[in-house]
């Protein structure tokens, strides 16, 4: 079983580590901090959700209402690109992340995932995929096809997950949200509160831990999930992890691997908003631990491997972004243990939506405000 480590918000520099899941105890200071300075580069960008950088520097950034733009490094926003399906924008739904297909400089593709309008009142987490084309009459979507909806569909406008990452051998997962309808994260044949896995046209992989469907939806990777709005291939392993939010307390670090439940709501560290218990337990067998998890909760949304040069301070760190915490927490690692957290970015005093790593060595960060911006982050 995994050590758990309960990180407990209090300073603006908070270090913390646990040999056992029931047991708290102080983490060795990282051995070099870093200073950082923050750069805006863009500003004036509507709830912007994800992030994804292009060949040449520029990045597709998404907007919550449903605009995708291409932003330079000088700043310079462009006008919304044409041929993005339709979102329904309601809650916490809307348009939300970008990723480049890994053959993108020969087929051009991108992926996208949105909160989709299914009838009155009833929305999905859907995935599409598109050709960008940038030319003289301007950029564009064409040949857009949707490749996965999340089934069934469900009213409100909360949980719809909806990070992308794609896996070394090309297989694209989907992080879903279970759209506050906790028991359906246990149900397998259904898709909330699971992370998916399918090819890049939307196809199961023959390798699928649930292929043949006997059991559980063939597309189905993991299971036990709330909402994770963050999702990364780790650099070294190679393994999938997700970051989710809990409700008061309880947001979770996990290595998704293939079948496996990692229990919501069945177990956890939090509590429901109105105080009451939501949980049997923190354990039971047969359903994963976390590696890491907050408690109270920071709102962790995006997350990024730092594998760059240019801060040699942060090589193999894990930083996350939050939202109710205001802050972009750096993580250190020790395999697969968190053995130590700084917190970095609190004196801004905005909501951290995405962070990825940039090809010029620095992270990049979107703020979660009407007039949000998009970052870049370094080491001085």
């Amino acid at each position: 079983m995994r050590s758990i480590i309960v990180a407990l918000t209090c300073v603006l520099s908070l270090f913390v580590a646990g040999a056992a899941h029931a047991q708290q105890t102080k983490a060795p200071m990282p051995a070099t901090r870093v200073a950082v300075t923050v750069e805006t580069v863009a500003k004036g960008l509507e709830h912007p959700w994800g992030l994804a950088f292009m060949p040449d520097g520029r990045m597709l950034v998404t907007e919550r209402p449903g605009r995708l733009r291409i932003v330079s490094r000088d700043g310079a926003i462009s006008p919304p690109v044409a041929g993005v399906p339709p979102v329904a924008a309601v809650g916490q739904g809307g348009l939300l992340d970008v990723a480049l297909d890994p053959a993108f400089q020969s087929n051009q593709r991108i992926y996208l995932t949105f909160a989709e309008p299914r009838r009155a009142g009833v929305t999905g987490t859907s995935v599409a995929r598109a050709r960008l084309v940038l030319d003289g009459a301007g950029a564009r979507l064409e040949d857009l096809q949707i490749i996965f909806r999340q089934m069934p569909a469900a009213g409100g406008g909360l949980h719809f997950g909806s990070r992308l990452a794609f896996a070394r051998d090309g297989k694209l997962f989907v992080a879903l949200g279970e759209r506050y309808q906790r028991d359906e994260a246990q149900n397998m044949r259904a898709h909330f509160g699971k992370v998916i896995r399918i090819d890049t046209d939307g196809k199961v992989p023959a390798d699928n831990p649930f292929a043949d469907g006997k059991d559980a939806l063939p597309e189905i990777w993991s299971t036990g999930h709330r909402n994770p709005q963050a999702a990364a291939i780790h650099p070294v392993t190679g393994k999938l992890w997700v970051v989710e939010h809990g409700p008061r307390g309880g947001d979770e670090i996990n290595v998704a691997e293939k079948g496996k439940n990692y229990g919501w709501p069945v177990i956890g560290y939090g509590i429901d908003y109105s105080g009451a218990k939501i949980h049997e337990g923190t354990a039971k067998p047969g359903l994963e631990q976390p590696i890491y998890y907050w408690a109270p909760s920071i709102a962790p949304s995006g997350m990024a491997f730092y594998t760059g040069d240019l801060v040699p301070a942060w090589k193999g760190n894990l930083f996350v972004g939050a939202l109710v915490g205001q802050h972009l927490a750096r993580l250190v690692l020790d395999g697969e243990k968190v053995v130590g957290e700084e917190r970095l970015l609190a004196d801004l005093g905005e909501r951290i939506r995405d962070v990825r790593m940039g090809p010029d060595g620095a992270l990049w960060v979107l703020t979660d405000h009407p007039q949000g911006r998009v970052l870049r982050v370094v080491g001085k």
